[in-house]
C-alpha cells in the first residue's frame, strides 16, 4: 500500500518575505508520500504550517520550492479533483442546502444535465444526513448542519482528494464526533485519499491510517509518521478499549510537548542573547 506514490508532496517549501524583505521558510523541505484510499492527519502546534501545506496541496497557494504530484500530475492550480472542507462552512447565505451543493457540478460533471446534477447533490446530502433539509438556508440551520453541506458540497465532486482543515474545529465535542463518523463512513464507501488537519489528538487517531506530526515553524517539516493500524470500518468504543489507543496517545503528546520546550528553550536563548 505504501508503495503506491498517488499523492507525493516532494521537497515542498513555501516561504514569505518579512518586513525586511527576506525570505522566510514557514514550511521546508517537506516530504509526504501518500497511497490511494489512505487518511492521513497532519498535527502539530499552532503556526507551524499545518493549513499551508493544505492550501498548497489545494492548489489555492503556490509552491515555492518542490513540488507537489497528485496521479502522476502536477499540482500548480485548484480543480475539482481536490476539494477543501475549511474549518467555516462557507456557504452562500442566499442559496439553499441543495443549491450550495449544486456549485461546481457543472465543471465536475460537464457530461450531465441539470436534474442529474440535482440527483447528486440529493444524493450527497442524504449522505450526511440532511435529507430531510435540503432546501434549507444556512441561518435556518446550527453549526453542525451548516458543516455537514460543506461536506456533502465537498464530496460531491466526487474528488481525487478530500482535505479537511480543521472541519470540526467550532463545533461542540457531541456534534464533532458524530460527523467524524459521517465522513469516515463516507470514506469507508468512496475510498477517498484524505488529508485532515486538526490539533485533536484523538480525532487523528480516530480517523487516520497514519499521522504527520510536524515540528515548528518557521521551517517547518515532517518532524515523525505515525502508523495507526486499526482496520475499518472504524469502531470508537473498540478503539478506545484497546491499550494501543494510549501508546499512540501518549507518543503523539509527548512530540508536541518536546516541540513546546524546544521552542520555549530557543525563546531563552534570543532573550539571552538580546539582553
Amino acid at each position: 500500500m505504501r508503495g503506491d506514490r498517488y499523492l507525493n508532496i516532494s521537497s515542498v517549501t513555501k516561504s514569505y518575505p518579512n518586513p525586511f524583505g527576506d525570505e522566510v521558510a514557514v514550511v521546508d523541505d517537506f516530504n509526504l508520500t501518500i497511497s490511494k484510499g489512505e487518511v492521513i492527519s497532519i498535527i502539530g502546534h499552532s503556526g507551524c504550517g499545518k493549513s499551508t501545506v493544505l492550501n498548497m496541496v489545494a492548489g489555492l497557494i503556490p509552491v515555492t520550492l518542490g513540488g507537489i504530484i497528485l496521479e502522476s500530475k502536477e499540482v500548480v492550480d485548484p480543480g475539482p479533483d481536490r476539494a477543501v472542507v475549511f474549518q467555516a462552512p462557507c456557504l452562500l447565505p442566499w442559496l439553499s442546502s441543495l443549491e450550495n451543493v449544486l456549485l461546481g457540478l457543472k465543471s465536475a460533471y460537464p457530461d450531465k444535465n441539470k436534474s442529474e446534477h440535482e440527483e447528486i447533490a440529493k444524493y450527497c446530502l442524504f449522505q450526511v444526513g440532511l435529507d430531510g433539509a435540503m432546501y434549507k438556508y444556512p441561518k435556518e440551520m446550527s453549526g453542525g448542519m451548516q458543516q455537514r453541506v460543506g461536506i456533502a458540497r465537498a464530496i460531491a465532486l466526487k474528488p481525487k482528494v478530500l482535505l479537511l482543515d480543521e472541519p470540526f474545529g467550532r463545533l461542540d465535542s457531541l456534534t464533532r464526533m458524530e460527523l467524524q463518523d459521517v465522513i469516515l463512513n463516507i470514506l469507508d464507501i468512496q475510498k477517498i485519499t484524505t488529508l485532515l488537519v486538526t490539533h485533536d489528538v484523538d480525532e487523528a487517531i480516530y480517523m487516520a491510517d497514519r499521522i504527520c506530526m510536524m515540528t515548528n515553524g518557521p521551517n517547518a517539516k515532517v518532524g515523525k509518521i505515525l502508523d495507526i493500524d486499526y482496520s475499518r470500518p472504524r469502531n470508537r468504543d473498540a478503539i478506545l478499549e484497546e491499550p494501543s489507543f494510549y501508546d499512540f496517545r501518549q507518543q503523539l503528546l509527548q512530540f508536541l510537548d518536546d516541540c513546546e520546550e524546544e521552542k520555549n528553550n530557543n525563546k531563552n536563548k534570543i532573550l539571552a542573547n538580546t539582553a
